[in-house]
């Protein structure tokens, strides 16, 4: 097809659109845009290297990919019948949730949609290793106080790496408490930083030390070295990224997670900041809303 395949995040298609500009194609949430892959914020899941295919049968269509390699996903937005029907005749993958803790699959996974009865486009070679991009958690429903910390969650497994018991993590915007719950269950002292209060529960926990003022009040050297800066602060894009400038300038932190809300149209130039910090990237997690995760992660988002 000479073209590369992106699937928006649900409800974010308009942001993938207007990021990709020349779409080509598109189906529902599927864009094809001319040439191999782009760095695209807006995308869960590329389509590398796609093919039409034209298909003979619902168990020819299956016998074609099945040629190709063993697993694929579907992704369904019109004729689901017979969508169905081809994808009974492909070998099964698990859709299990993913355990925190564990490592992404590892096992190719490609994509294919049907975009009319006799014609597949399929991809043998897509950037997630989820179904779609959809990294679903086996969740804690009793400890964290909020669904936030999927997001920490997922950007840890997307990473491959995490803390490690006796580092130094700070959580800014700490409130209710999500985030410094996962820092804490890797063995981490927790600097947790908000104007609002903890969750009581949270709080109490023995290595999380809650300051209750403000994160762009912060003095880095006063603070001291930090190994993982984290962040879901509520807050424009341009105060963030001054934020983080101001701790990698004092050399005070290594590793960084931070949220970048964004608020009514999407600020593209405000991303593409963070975008250009070298060794750094941005991304839009699955469990992200109308935000994007930058990430900078020495000797892991250097190699991406």
């Amino acid at each position: 097809m000479d073209e590369t395949g992106y699937l928006a995040p649900v409800g974010f298609e308009d942001q993938l659109f207007n990021e990709l500009g020349d779409v080509t194609e598109r189906h529902d949430r599927l864009m094809f845009a001319p040439g191999p892959e782009r760095c695209v914020f807006w995308a869960q899941n590329v389509w590398r290297n796609p093919v039409r295919i034209a298909i003979p049968s619902i168990k020819g269509a299956a016998k074609i990919l099945k040629f190709n390699q063993r697993n694929w996903a579907m992704f369904k937005f019109d004729h689901f019948s017979r969508a169905k029907l081809i994808e009974a005749n492909l070998p099964h993958v698990s859709a299990k949730r993913q355990i925190f803790g564990e490592p992404a699959p590892t096992a190719p996974l490609g994509s294919w949609t049907l975009i009319d009865p006799d014609t597949i486009i399929a991809s043998a070679d897509c950037s997630s290793p989820w179904k779609n991009g959809e990294i679903e958690f086996e969740e804690d429903k009793i400890t964290p106080p909020n669904r936030a910390y999927l997001k920490l969650w997922e950007a840890f497994t997307r990473l491959g790496v995490g803390p490690q018991a006796g580092d130094r993590t700070m959580d800014l915007g700490g409130s209710p408490g999500g985030w410094t719950w996962v820092l804490h269950e890797f063995g981490t002292d927790v600097i947790s930083i908000d104007k609002a209060r903890l969750d009581a529960n949270i709080a109490k926990l023995p290595r999380v030390d809650f300051r209750q003022e403000s994160a762009f009040g912060l003095n880095p050297e006063e603070v001291g070295y930090i190994d993982w800066l984290c962040s879901d602060v509520i807050c424009y894009p341009d105060r963030l990224y001054q934020l983080v400038n101001q701790w990698m300038d004092a050399a005070m932190a290594t590793n960084f997670i931070c949220t970048i809300k964004l608020q009514g149209d999407t600020d593209y130039s405000a991303i593409t900041q963070f975008a250009d910090i070298p060794g750094s990237k941005v991304v839009h997690l699955y469990n992200n809303k109308h935000e994007l995760t930058w990430m900078k992660v020495p000797g892991v988002t250097d190699q991406d």
